[in-house]
């Protein structure tokens, strides 16, 4: 979901004292899960005839989809081509239009465009990026986000369910997020429900939570993009499927980091690191600084035991481009607290 993209962004943390780790992360099922049998999969022309109903039916498709799929870029040019039919449209649009500056870390044109006066489901929006760009300001914010969401929550504004959950995520309150996220029932808000369950690895709540988006809408991306989280918190043989899963999105809509970073999950899981490595620097040509992609560099490199050095560039890059980053922030507190134990080890010297 970038924090945005911390919608759909993987799980990777990188274990001090056993090399890398894999905790988790991404993308979509490959056959119908109907409970009907006699029913066949839906084939390729089957899926394309739907999508086809489905841009016909939203108009901003191809502005949502590039959003989900981490083509930050692209969905900025086609919201800005875009001519809406109607007022909510319009709005619906600028949600999209600004996640995708603020995914970009292009902080300054979301808070400077809306004002007091923009419609208030975009209102939002401007909490979330002085969230992101002034730190400082985070503990006020936060507190102020505790007093609106102690009575009753306005659920028909999903963007600031969405800008609420982002935020608690980013504190690792992950009781808060699932007791704001309770009360939609829309797709992104499912998926973010979801990534959380697989962050305090509550495996079988993911699960459980990927039925529900499929019964909605088996075919969405981000329905398929969950089913591949899903897969590779599951490990083992999922791996393949959640392989296949992004290959097949890669092949329709082009490498993103967002996809790419989930392929080389899957490499990287099945030990395939030469694949996972080349997959990683593809990604690393698209965005230099994404953080997923620095991440998973810095557990590749501990797994092919490269040099400490290898490691720690990506670690640096990752404190220089992304210093609030809760995995900088996480191994920061790691790295505290290894050496408060280390502390209690040191020989002291034995006067004469």
């Amino acid at each position: 979901m970038k924090i945005e993209a911390e919608t759909r962004a993987q799980r990777l943390y990188l274990d001090k004292t056993h090399k890398g780790h894999l905790a988790g992360v991404v993308e979509r099922h490959l056959i119908n899960t109907k409970s009907d049998k006699t029913l066949r999969p839906p084939t390729h022309q089957d899926k394309k005839a739907k999508m086809s109903r489905q841009q016909e039916v939203d108009e901003l498709f191809d502005v949502k989809n590039h959003f989900y799929i981490g083509n930050f870029q692209q969905c900025i040019n086609e919201a800005q081509k875009l001519k809406p039919s109607s007022a909510d449209v319009k709005v619906e649009r600028d949600i999209y239009l600004y996640r995708a500056y603020l995914a970009q870390h292009k902080f300054s044109v979301v808070l400077n465009e809306i004002t007091n006066s923009s419609p208030p489901e975009i209102q939002p929006l401007k909490l979330l990026a002085e969230y992101l760009s002034k730190p400082s300001a985070r503990a006020d914010i936060v507190n102020k986000l505790n007093e609106m969401t102690s009575g009753n929550i306005d659920v028909s504004n999903q963007t600031f369910l969405i800008v609420v959950a982002i935020i608690y995520f980013q504190e690792a309150n992950y009781e808060a997020v699932l007791r704001i996220l309770h009360n939609s029932d829309s797709l992104e808000c499912s998926a973010l429900a979801l990534q959380t369950y697989l962050k305090i690895d509550r495996v079988d709540l993911a699960r459980k939570e990927l039925k529900s988006m499929q019964e909605r809408d088996d075919d969405a991306t981000l329905t398929q993009l969950a089913q591949g989280w899903v897969n590779i918190a599951m490990d083992g043989e999922k791996l393949q499927e959640a392989f296949f899963i992004f290959q097949e999105m890669i092949e329709k809509h082009g490498g993103t980091p967002t996809l790419l970073n989930g392929l080389a999950v899957c490499y990287i899981g099945q030990a395939k690191f030469e694949e996972a490595e080349s997959t990683l620097q593809e990604a690393l040509e698209k965005d230099p600084n994404d953080a997923n992609t620095l991440i998973n560099m810095m557990v590749l490199s501990q797994h092919t035991g490269k040099a400490p050095e290898v490691s720690n560039r990506y670690l640096s890059q990752l404190k220089d481009s992304h210093a609030q980053h809760p995995f900088v922030r996480e191994y920061a507190q790691k790295e505290e607290e290894f050496d408060r134990l280390a502390s209690q080890y040191t020989p002291v010297p034995v006067s004469s």
